[in-house]
């Protein structure tokens, strides 16, 4: 089959940037502005190769198996069913963490929106609501008319970043770009994970891609570069434009759970409009991909399958959870993508390399592809993974190994 029957590297590459640039997006600046630019893209290299590398990892597990083989079957037969009951039980918390996350930052971004269009104001759970509902609504509708409004989302998420970019030229101070406070530098580590997760994505290029395993090792590398380069013009853009401290910055940004648009368009009013339509489209995109994969992920759990709608108390079972915990805690935006972080450093990092080692040296199996440093790639990646966890999880029990701003 020719490749032009069979996708294209370009299309694979697209499909991996979409799957990362989202909503999480809006917080990197925040989060990576306590330690300043120049350690910021050390982190930023870091979890790019971490993630890059387990993809393909993955890429050569998947060499062992069907094309259409997805992440959990793969754990079972490798791992056994512990790991896959367990890979279900992280799935759902990932996707249901990211939902509060999003959920949480729709509610001010979607009353702004309205604000600006001369409706009433409202309080932010309310807008929480309104999100949740209209488009809610537009999930239960099914699959394709979600693709076709995510289609117009991506263009107008495109065109306002490149106009924050524009409009926020003139605002660097280069004062704030050589900020540096080297004691705060892991602390974005869990949140730059899940912001290169784009893992769940590698069976469906290998379908898209018909099983060529070269180009889904391109696309994977070229997607992930992509998306590398537009985080790091992100935080270029938002660290020298944003200060440190003050009543509008970084520090009083992450205490009150704002993002980085937000934020912006508090201290420049002139870029309000652009960052509006970034954030909500942002959020957007990854509240319809995250809410349509829990309702799918649920129809095939209870086979339930060839429906056109998700049955309405699928619907209410995804998006009530995340509304009322967002709602409750409107805050809680950083707090979710830190937990949903330390989930996906699970999911992401830790799994492949155990799937890897099993199936090489233990099963003895071959694939096509195989990721180079043989076992020592595989002891730094799991090594790095597990310290990103450890460090979380003693964080959250009250032991600091590496500074985390309060």
């Amino acid at each position: 089959m020719s490749h032009s029957q069979s996708g294209s590297v370009v299309g694979g590459s697209l499909l991996i940037t979409g799957s990362c640039i989202g909503a999480g997006m809006l917080g990197l600046p925040i989060l990576t502005g306590f330690a300043g630019l120049i350690p910021a893209i050390f982190m930023f290299l870091l979890a790019w190769a971490l993630m890059t590398g387990t993809a393909l990892l993955l890429v050569e597990v998947g060499g062992w198996f069907k094309h259409n083989s997805n992440f959990p079957s793969m754990i079972n037969t490798l791992l056994g069913d512990f790991f896959k009951s367990l890979c279900f039980i992280l799935y759902l918390l990932l996707f249901y963490t990211l939902l509060v996350a999003y959920v949480a930052e729709s509610g001010t971004h979607f009353t702004s929106i309205l604000k600006s269009i001369g409706a009433p104001s409202m309080a932010p759970w309310l807008g929480s609501v309104f999100f949740v509902v209209i488009f809610g609504w537009m999930i239960y509708l099914g699959t394709r008319p979600v693709d076709i409004l995510n289609r117009f989302l991506m263009i107008f998420k495109i065109l306002s970043f490149l106009g924050v970019i524009y409009l926020c030229l003139s605002y660097i101070d280069v004062d704030r770009l050589l900020y540096t406070n080297y004691k705060y530098t892991f602390f974005p580590l869990p949140i730059l994970v899940i912001s290169f997760g784009f893992h769940n994505m590698i069976p469906t290029i290998t379908n898209y891609l018909k099983g060529d395993i070269k180009r889904v090792k391109q696309s994977i590398l070229f997607g992930s570069i992509l998306t590398l380069s537009i985080y790091l013009v992100w935080i270029f853009i938002a660290l020298g434009s944003i200060p440190v401290s003050g009543n509008i910055s970084i520090e009083a940004s992450h205490l009150s759970g704002l993002d980085a648009a937000k934020t912006l368009a508090l201290l420049y009013p002139r870029v309000i409009t652009a960052t509006s339509i970034l954030a909500f489209t942002a959020i957007l995109t990854s509240f319809l991909a995250q809410a349509t994969s829990v309702t799918h992920f649920y129809c095939d759990g209870l086979k339930i399958n060839d429906r056109k709608h998700p049955p309405f108390g699928i619907l209410l079972l995804t998006l009530i959870p995340p509304l009322i915990i967002a709602s409750t805690y409107p805050a809680i935006f950083y707090k979710a993508l830190d937990f949903g972080g330390m989930i996906a450093v699970v999911l992401f990092g830790i799994f492949p390399v155990m799937m890897a080692y099993k199936g090489r040296y233990i099963e003895k199996r071959e694939s096509p592809y195989q990721l180079f440093g043989g076992k020592y790639i595989l002891f730094f990646l799991a090594l790095f993974s597990s310290f990103i966890l450890l460090n979380r999880i003693l964080h959250h029990l009250g032991f600091e190994i590496f500074l985390t701003p309060s």
